[in-house]
This record gives C-alpha cells, sequence and structure tokens, in this order.
C-alpha cells in the first residue's frame, strides 16, 4: 500500500554489486545476448568498435545502389530505450586475460567481468592471395560496401566521357557462395534494367560482371536443383561463370587464375570466405578449424567456465555454418545460461532450428531452402526472402524504409527506371586561382533605368 512517503534510493553501490556481464560485439549473436539478458538481475557493458549494428545480409544492396546505408544499421545506444541494465562502449578488445577476468581496451581501460561473451564476429579471409587485400573489395562492413558503390560510379561516369564505347566496366566477383551470387545478380540487373539507358554512351557489352569460382558449382550449400536454376538465372541475366579454377592473384587490373587465365577487371570484388580478427589468436583461448573459439554444447569456451562464444567467431561440435541464424539462436542460448548460471541452475544446450537458407538473384529470382523441407524458386522465392529479411531488421524505421527501396529497386514499373542510390562522384570544380585561357570574363555593361 502506498503510504504517501517517497520512494527511497537505492543504496550507493547496489548496481555495482550485480554479477557483470560483458558482451562483445554488436552483431547478430552479441545484440541476442544482450536482448536474452532483459530484466535479469546482472549490469551487461556491450563493446564494439562501431556506434551501430550492421545488417549484413543486406550489405550487397548499399553497394550496388539499391539502398541507403541507413536503411540496414541500427544505433546501438538505442538498447537502452528498453532495456536499462545495458551500457554501452565504443571501443575496441584488444587484450584478455581470461585467468583474471579482465580484458583491456585499445584506450588502455580496463574492465573486469563476472561472464564474458565474446561475440565480435569475423572479417573477409583473402586466404594469402596475393594482391587480394590491396586491389580487390571486400564487402563485409558498411563502409567496405560504400567503397564499392563509390567506385562503381566513379569509373561509370569516366567510361560515359571517354569516347570508346567499349571502355567500360568490367567487374569480377570472386566467390560463388550466397554474397557472391546476390552481388553479381544486383550487378547484372542495375546494368540492364538502370543504366543501360542513363548512360547511353557505353555499349551494353562493355559492362561486364563475371563470378569467378574455385569449385564446379555455385552456392554449394543449396540442393542441386536450386544451384542448377541459379546458374542459369545468372546467364539469362548475362552474368559470365568462370567456374573450376580460383585465383592466383588480384592485379590493379584483374586477377589471374590458377589455370593461368587472366581476367580483366576494373573492380574486383571479394566474396569468398570469413576469417576470424588477428587478435583472436593471441587470447590464450582453445581454437579450432579456421581459428574460431572452441565452444562446448552450451556454448562455454573450452576449459575456461563462465567464459561464452557465439556467432561466427565459435565453433560447437555441432558445427553450425557462419550465418546469421545460428549466430542469433547461439547468442541467445548464451544468454539463457548466464541467467541460469547466476540463478544457481545448470546450463542447457544449443538445438539448432534450422530455417532454411536464400539468396536472390534479382527481381522475381531467387532460391530458398526452408529447413530442408521446403525448395521454393523464381517469385515464390523471391516472395520468401523479401519476407524474411524485412523482418528481421531491427526498428520499424528500418523495416519500413528498406521495404521502400527494395520495392523501388525491384517492383514494377520501377525497375525499368534508372533510379539507383549513387555513389560519391567527386564534384567537378575548377582548381583554385583557375581562369579561362582568354582570360576573366568582363562585367556587362549596366545602364541605369530611366
Amino acid at each position: 500500500m502506498n503510504d504517501g512517503t517517497a520512494a527511497q534510493p537505492a543504496p550507493t553501490g547496489a548496481h555495482d554489486a550485480l554479477p557483470h556481464v560483458v558482451v562483445v560485439g554488436g552483431g547478430f549473436a552479441g545484440l541476442a545476448t544482450v536482448k536474452a539478458l532483459a530484466g535479469a538481475p546482472v549490469r551487461i557493458t556491450l563493446i564494439d568498435r562501431r556506434v551501430y549494428n550492421t545488417f549484413q545480409p543486406l550489405l550487397y544492396q548499399v553497394a550496388t545502389g539499391g539502398l541507403n546505408p541507413g536503411d540496414v544499421t541500427y544505433f546501438l545506444r538505442a538498447l537502452r530505450l528498453g532495456q536499462a541494465n545495458v551500457r554501452v562502449v565504443h571501443e575496441h578488445l584488444v587484450g584478455l586475460d581470461p585467468q583474471h577476468k579482465t580484458l583491456r581496451l585499445l584506450n588502455d581501460e580496463e574492465i573486469r567481468y563476472d561472464y564474458l561473451v565474446l561475440a565480435n564476429g569475423v572479417t573477409t579471409n583473402f586466404f594469402g592471395t596475393p594482391g587480394a587485400k590491396e586491389h580487390a573489395f571486400a564487402m563485409y562492413s558498411r563502409s567496405q560496401a560504400l567503397k564499392i558503390r563509390d567506385t562503381l560510379f566513379v569509373r561509370l561516369e569516366k567510361s560515359a566521357a571517354t569516347p570508346e564505347t567499349d571502355d567500360g566496366l568490367r567487374v569480377v566477383v570472386v566467390g560463388g557462395g550466397s554474397t557472391g551470387v546476390e552481388v553479381a545478380g544486383a550487378l547484372a540487373e542495375l546494368r540492364t534494367q538502370g543504366l543501360a539507358p542513363a548512360y547511353p554512351e557505353i555499349h551494353g557489352d562493355a559492362f561486364s560482371v563475371k563470378i569467378v569460382q574455385r569449385g564446379t558449382e555455385l552456392i554449394k550449400p543449396f540442393p542441386a536443383k536450386l544451384r542448377t536454376y541459379a546458374a542459369r538465372e545468372l546467364q539469362r541475366r548475362g552474368v559470365d561463370l568462370h567456374l573450376g579454377a580460383g585465383v592466383a592473384k588480384v592485379l590493379p587490373d584483374g586477377v589471374e587464375l590458377t589455370d593461368g587465365t587472366f581476367i580483366r577487371s576494373d573492380l574486383t570484388v571479394w566474396a569468398a570466405g570469413v576469417a576470424p580478427h588477428e587478435e583472436v589468436s593471441r587470447w590464450n583461448l582453445p581454437l579450432g578449424d579456421g581459428g574460431r573459439i572452441r565452444v562446448g554444447d552450451d556454448l562455454q569456451v573450452e576449459g575456461w567456465p563462465d567464459h561464452f562464444a557465439a556467432g561466427d567467431i565459435a565453433i560447437s561440435p555441432a558445427g553450425l555454418p557462419q550465418l546469421a541464424q545460428p549466430a542469433i539462436q547461439s547468442g541467445k542460448v548464451a544468454g539463457r545460461n548466464i541467467r541460469a548460471l547466476v540463478q544457481g541452475r545448470p546450463t542447457t544446450s544449443l538445438r539448432y532450428l534450422d530455417k532454411g537458407t536464400m539468396a536472390v538473384i534479382g527481381r522475381r529470382a531467387a532460391v530458398a531452402d526452408i529447413a530442408g523441407k521446403l525448395r521454393l524458386t523464381r517469385g515464390s522465392a523471391w516472395l520468401a526472402w523479401l519476407f524474411v529479411h524485412i523482418m528481421s531488421l531491427i526498428g520499424p524505421r528500418n523495416r519500413l524504409t528498406t521495404l521502400a527501396g527494395l520495392v523501388t529497386r525491384y517492383g514494377f514499373p520501377f525497375h525499368r527506371r534508372p533510379v539507383p542510390i549513387v555513389g560519391d562522384v567527386p564534384t567537378i570544380r575548377p582548381p583554385k586561382g583557375w581562369v579561362p585561357a582568354d582570360g576573366p570574363s568582363p562585367l556587362p555593361e549596366v545602364t541605369p533605368n530611366d
């Protein structure tokens, strides 16, 4: 009963007495962990190098002018609006001492924790290919996607200004997985349905898109029927498939393949694989295949109780793929298991529910393998892809703006109009102090009105 007495503030230090959970990484797994701890008697510190979460499955749409970068990013501090036990720290983890449960940030700050969740994801893997890091464009972050978009439109404008109509833009996509297929399909559609009428100076064949894949199949994890459909649709859209030979070297003007073939390239997009960040190997944690952190079925790091790893950085006995759904589900289990440990209960194992995988090729063309039971192609797969990706975005604004962007890109009759979100092409302006060759123009003579 309320007797009218004002509520007393919590004792000083009461919040600090709660168990401290540190989550490193604000991606799919990190956010899932934080949300699973909503309302738990813990204080959470979320550490990330960026101030936003990136919805990576749609980064290729940013890179090809289909979406704005803000459509696929979410402000991490917005978590505080619905979850008061979260503190967001914009920093980078550089050192870890699991024995003393402390970590060190780039700014030399040390943070002590009771429970740790490593969910800081992975980065592009160039597999030691000479010239790849210097001359190929990765696409694993928002800034990298924007760099591809900017380079794409700079090159198109330069090509339009040259007198030779065959001096266009040659794009090579390295990797025939879902990302490579989606990038190539988006570029092909951009070329044929958007840029062809906008750039009449460039001959159609001069804007080419090629996929280079070491193996002989595209999107290998998909069933054979879906792989065949994807290859056929890409070829129908004018994408050249160079299968069976990997990239031996990336050069400024092309790629050299393992079979000796040289393919000219003005823009090489690397979509061939991922690997943990270099600093992970210095954390004295057990590592498995590909340098990923080994965890048990409950996602605790092998040999280190109270330490969890989730998402792409972790490798579990189940050998889950490095995709969004495994990351989300493992993040949820890590959060629930920390809650269980705080409450004195045993942890539980991750039971992964395979919701399927999807890849979009272009307008009304996609493949979807849903839980291994339902296999879709064409328009039905595209609609399923659209629904899943829109609903997976965080926040109503992101869902609304992304839906508008994708409808504008793929919907009738918008898809026939050149409406890409253009890159940052440099502004044309005279250099400082420049004057025309014939000198400055004289001021016009002004006659006063009668």
